[in-house]
């Protein structure tokens, strides 16, 4: 048998089934017109109804509403109502898609009788004389599979099935908010600041007109890609327009000879405001799921405070800006809740890392570690004000601190002093040969459950030398800890996130974090620490932290000056900043007339440049 009579022979075969699927269509059309329930029962027996899970973009927003960003997804989708877009959208999409969508019911029986000739004549189904419904039954319901006969016919039941429990209203506002427009815009909302840079809202009768357009062929029509193409197709919909009498024959002719207009935007890729928007995005993912953090359409308003955010990164950048200058980071909690205020991160120079510096990065902490030293000492029973000796160097001689070259020997350096002083003078001076006695004797294992308590998370090796802080920790830790203090003993997990919203409006739980608070210090021991911590900076190695308030901290430099910290606090505020190489631990000499760079100089300066500004005009509070 030859090729062509084979092929008349399945024509002959396929009009079968598509005259039955057209007779089946027009009956649907004539009964769901006239109320004929049961001629639409009969028709669509058990066909099921269930929507695709579309999604839409999650938006984080500072605490103020300032955006920070969206969460990447495949898709962008943000929904809108037609009370909040171009009333030319919503028209020009029925008079060029559907112009009787306000008269015929779910399905338009004159159009599928034209179909079903052109089905019959092509021999197989042509999508043409959809309703506006059936289009959006397609988007929602269906799963995007070649349109074939039963498929039409499954496609046309639900479309009864959802004219009938919604009016068409909603129908239409749905179908703009789930149509594809090109470029990983689902939605006209997103299909506006894809193009355009602008909300549907403002939208333009051309622009509209040419988002209108893209619904049929979104990668034949892409204006980025083929203008010419675009631009005929947006005349085809003001001609659709003109001939609805939606516009008048002048506009038309002034709308058709206009250019396109465009603008394409980074509205879904933009903004995000580095680290912060990382972390408080992980956070959201962990508390409420991947799923729901991609494509739930979710509305974030994190913890992030826009005033102090900016403060910290101008504060960072007063003392590093220059490509050879080390990084610096800066984390700021409420120590009343363990809500992040502020996260700023600089490396100059460093085109990118792997790590943030400021959550994920792990550093010496150095002295600054002393403070779970004291705690630990002082819950034993030992008072700030007994007497110690601390020579320039000494070797400890308990076995359990002899490394590799024999017994632990210690030195004072960097910006610590020696000689004999009361506990509290040790701590404000940071000298190591006094606190390694005070390790020894309360316990290492014992520093190291109060540093937990307190708020560091990374596991540490309960050796002598914990109290140096030669295990790496990272500045959020370290701050969470500092806030500890702040809030006379009770630790807050740190939050990133404030509120989470649906589109809808209702809120979405977020479990898992406590907002009481856990107590991790008795109060009168965080007291005593304190205390001792306001000696820090009063007369102590970070006087150049001092901003006119009460406020209490610490110092911290690792061996050879590769890291340099300063941790402090008011009752309102917990601040640590971090200066060190993000490549690796180098020792820096020399920055800006610093030289070593020492916790208690730049460090100390940066802290004091932001809490300043920071507490401007806050009531002054007494340390707790």
């Amino acid at each position: 048998m030859s090729y062509a009579l084979e092929r008349a022979r399945h024509r002959r075969r396929s009009r079968v089934p598509l005259l039955i699927v057209g007779g089946l269509l027009v009956a649907l059309a004539v009964g769901a017109a006239t109320g004929g329930a049961s001629a639409v029962s009969a028709a669509c027996g058990s066909v099921t109804m269930r929507p695709r899970a579309l999604g839409g973009d999650t938006l984080l927003t500072a605490s103020g509403g300032q955006p920070l960003g969206y969460v990447p997804t495949s898709q962008n989708r943000e929904l809108v109502s037609t009370a909040e877009m171009s009333s030319w959208l919503p028209r020009a999409t029925v008079d060029v898609e559907d112009r009787r969508f306000w008269q015929h019911g779910a399905l338009d029986a004159l159009g599928i009788v034209r179909s079903a000739f052109a089905d019959l004549k092509a021999g197989h189904v042509v999508q043409g004389a959809s309703t506006i419904t059936q289009q959006l039954v397609r988007n929602r319901y269906l799963d995007g599979k070649p349109m074939t006969a039963s498929r039409k016919l499954t496609e046309a039941c639900l479309a009864v099935r959802l004219y009938r429990q919604w009016p068409r209203s909603k129908i239409l506002n749905e179908y703009l908010n789930t149509a594809y427009y090109g470029h990983h815009a689902r939605g006209v909302q997103a299909a506006a600041w894809t193009y355009f840079s602008r909300p549907a809202s403002k939208l333009t009768l051309t622009q509209s007109a040419l988002i209108a357009g893209l619904v049929q062929a979104p990668t034949d029509d892409d204006p980025l890609v083929h203008p010419g193409a675009a631009r005929r197709r947006r005349n085809e919909v003001l001609g659709a327009m003109l001939a609805a009498k939606s516009i008048t024959p002048a506009r038309y002719r002034a709308a058709r000879a206009a250019p396109l207009h465009l603008r394409p935007g980074d509205h879904y890729g933009g903004v995000r405001s580095g680290p912060f928007f990382a972390a408080a995005r992980a956070e959201l993912q962990q508390r409420v799921g991947a799923g729901a953090t991609r494509h739930g359409g979710l509305h974030v308003q994190t913890t992030l405070n826009s005033r102090l955010q900016r403060l910290a990164q101008h504060a960072i950048g007063n003392w590093i800006s220059a490509p050879g200058d080390p990084a610096s980071a800066l984390v700021s909690i409420d120590p009343r809740n363990g809500r992040v205020l502020a996260l700023a991160t600089r490396a100059p120079g460093v085109k990118s890392l792997d790590f943030d510096l400021a959550t994920q990065s792990r550093r010496q902490a150095g002295s600054a570690f002393k403070v779970f030293t004291l705690a630990t000492a002082l819950e034993q029973g030992i008072s700030l004000n007994s007497t110690w000796n601390g020579p320039p160097s000494l070797t400890i001689p308990d076995p359990r601190c002899e490394n590799a070259n024999g017994p632990w020997d210690v030195h004072n350096f960097a910006d610590e002093t020696s000689g004999t002083m009361t506990l509290a003078d040790a701590l404000a001076h940071s000298v190591n040969t006094i606190f390694a006695q005070v390790a020894v004797k309360v316990g290492p294992e014992n520093i190291v459950k109060t540093a937990h308590r307190m708020g560091i998370r990374t596991k540490l090796t309960p050796v002598c030398s914990i109290t140096l802080g030669p295990e790496g920790v990272s500045p959020l830790e370290l701050t969470d800890a500092f806030a500890t203090l702040a809030d006379g003993g009770v630790r807050h997990a740190p939050e990133f996130l404030r509120s989470v919203t649906r589109d809808d409006g209702t809120a979405v739980a977020l479990p898992s974090h406590a907002r009481r608070g856990v107590r991790a210090l008795p109060p009168q021991i965080a007291s005593s620490v304190t205390s001792a911590l306001t000696g820090v900076i009063r007369h102590g190695t970070a006087t150049a932290a001092a901003i006119g308030r009460p406020a209490a901290g610490k110092t911290g430099t690792a061996e050879n000056e590769a890291d340099a910290w300063f941790c402090g606090f008011t009752p309102q505020l917990a601040t640590c900043v971090w200066v060190g190489y993000a490549q690796g631990e180098i020792p820096m000499t020399a920055l800006d007339g610093f030289s070593p760079v020492v916790g208690g100089s730049v460090p100390a300066r940066i802290w004091h440049d932001f809490m300043s500004p920071a507490l401007a005009g806050r009531p002054v509070e007494p340390l707790r």
